[in-house]
């Protein structure tokens, strides 16, 4: 973890700050291997002191490596506050984004450095991935991959999109995943056509489209794989916007690498799709960053200008939604490379119908 915060540290100058306190969770994870409920760090320009509760005292001396750890008695912001006037810092930076209003108006009154608002400095170094984590998504894309082969021996018409979505969980779990990362999305019939249609007590009948977008959180990495399959025959259309999507999502494949901006590759599928006729319905980006979140840096969006690096993991999902028609979704995760692409998921991307 030395070098992680040695890059936070490099961070300063541009930021302006003299420290930063290190409040978020996944960041907390990231930094000081963290995996206790309650805890802060502060980084200066030598130091290193990962603040918690007595609840947490033999955790943290395990996990906090290259942290002096403080077990703070009266509160994690008075024990900060200690330390940055121990050290004389006079602007200390904060995540912004993450911390909570109360928390901010507590610092203000306590602090007596300036306090500085940072925004995703921390999860703009977690983009590019060591090979320890590569190591520890693949693992989950594995494990993600094998529950799709088990859930189509599941799925039949008579159960529910809530009964899909818990025996995933069920399964994931068996593999070794802690928890799902994000609602499980079951969609089916018109209800693919909601690309975030979380599963429901709707009953699977034959004829019907299914959109399943899930993925699960081992050993506090996130995968997040989309297939859409089929339950009996499908109306031509639904087949039609398949093997559209199906093209998108490998020109994306084929074509992405490091060096290309996010907005380049969204293009890749989304010129294809608009090209079919079918742009009006691909309404969100072509993929995110994933990591410690499932949905972190980089975008591959139209609104992305940064070029894409070696070692960043992003999704691929391309989509076409007709509401009272379907929907249709296909998602693997990649690894972005020099040259090209790894993609992390074997499951079948052919229309199945069951």
């Amino acid at each position: 973890m030395t070098n992680r915060i040695e890059a936070l540290r490099e961070t300063f100058g541009n930021q302006n700050i003299e420290a930063i306190l290190v409040t978020e969770s996944k960041n907390l994870r990231y930094l000081a291997n963290f995996t206790g409920s309650a805890g802060a760090a502060l980084i200066t320009k030598d130091e290193a002191y990962f603040i918690t509760d007595f609840r947490y005292t033999t955790q943290a001396n395990e996990q906090a490596k290259g942290f002096t750890v403080v077990i703070h008695k009266a509160g994690i912001y008075q024990e900060v506050n200690q330390l940055l006037v121990k050290h004389n810092i006079d602007i200390v930076g904060i995540e912004a984004q993450s911390m909570k209003v109360q928390d901010y108006i507590t610092i203000q009154e306590l602090f007596e450095a300036k306090i500085v608002p940072t925004v995703g400095v921390i999860e703009k170094n977690r983009e590019i991935k060591d090979e320890a984590e590569l190591a520890i998504i693949k693992e989950a894309c594995k494990i993600t991959d094998e529950s799709f082969e088990h859930i189509l021996t599941f799925i039949k018409p008579g159960v529910t999109e809530i009964e899909v979505a818990n025996e995933l969980e069920r399964f994931l779990k068996t593999k070794g995943a802690s928890a799902m990362s994000f609602d499980t999305i079951v969609a089916s019939g018109v209800r693919s056509a909601m690309p975030h249609g979380v599963a429901s007590e709707k009953v699977i009948e034959d004829g019907d489209i299914i959109t399943l977008d899930y993925g699960c959180y081992y050993k506090d990495y996130s995968s997040d794989m989309t297939r859409t399959i089929a339950v009996g025959s499908i109306d031509p259309k639904l087949e039609e916007i398949y093997h559209i999507v199906l093209e998108a999502h490998e020109r994306v494949n084929a074509g992405a690498k490091a060096g290309m901006t996010g907005k380049e590759v969204d293009a890749l599928a989304r010129d294809y799709i608009i090209e079919k006729g079918y742009g009006e319905y691909f309404g969100h980006s072509t993929g995110h960053g994933l990591g410690l979140d499932v949905h972190e840096l980089p975008s591959l969006s139209f609104r992305n200008e940064e070029p894409l690096k070696e070692n960043m993991v992003v999704t691929n999902e391309p989509g076409i939604y007709i509401e009272g028609l379907g929907g249709v979704r296909i998602e693997n995760d990649l690894i972005v490379r020099k040259d090209s692409v790894e993609q992390l998921n074997n499951s079948p991307k052919h229309l199945i119908i069951l």
